[in-house]
């Protein structure tokens, strides 16, 4: 089902299911998301923003450093997420991605904790893009001078 969105929300829905490594591409953040649901105790599944890589074989070799006792999954499902952070909580995924990752021992606050990093990010991104900040150029300026 493609809704407002953007997205097929069944689909992500499913993906968040049966993916034991996840990597969410926001549109307005530059790092990702990644959602690695495997656990074997004591390694719990983990969940981080981490930088862009430049190719499938990065992102492997960046996921067996971050998770060494663990062997490297089959494939690493993605998908882009087009709309705003609050979007992304409102749609339901952040709380699908949450109630697996609890469901499989993580810890909750630290799930919340990286929540607000994304939606500090975009409001960041936000007012850099309003004040014409690094990355971004202003295409008008309020004067100093009266009114025309």
């Amino acid at each position: 089902m493609s809704d407002d969105y953007g997205v097929d929300l069944d689909e992500i829905l499913r993906v968040i299911d049966r993916a034991a490594v996840l990597i969410v591409r926001f549109e307005v953040l530059e790092p990702r998301l990644l959602v690695d649901f495997r656990a074997d105790p004591p390694d719990l599944p983990i969940i981080q923003l981490v930088d862009r890589v430049n190719s499938a074989e990065e992102r492997f070799r960046h996921l067996k450093s971050l998770r060494p006792k663990l062997p490297l999954p089959e494939r690493i499902l993605s998908f882009p997420w087009p709309r705003a952070i609050r979007a992304f909580d409102e749609s339901g995924i952040w709380e699908k991605i949450a109630e697996r990752l609890i469901s499989l021992g993580a810890d909750p606050d630290h799930i919340q904790s990286i929540q607000q990093q994304l939606l500090d990010g975009e409001r960041a991104v936000t007012i850099a893009a309003i004040t014409g900040g690094e990355g971004f150029r202003t295409i008008w300026e309020r004067s100093n001078g009266p009114a025309e």
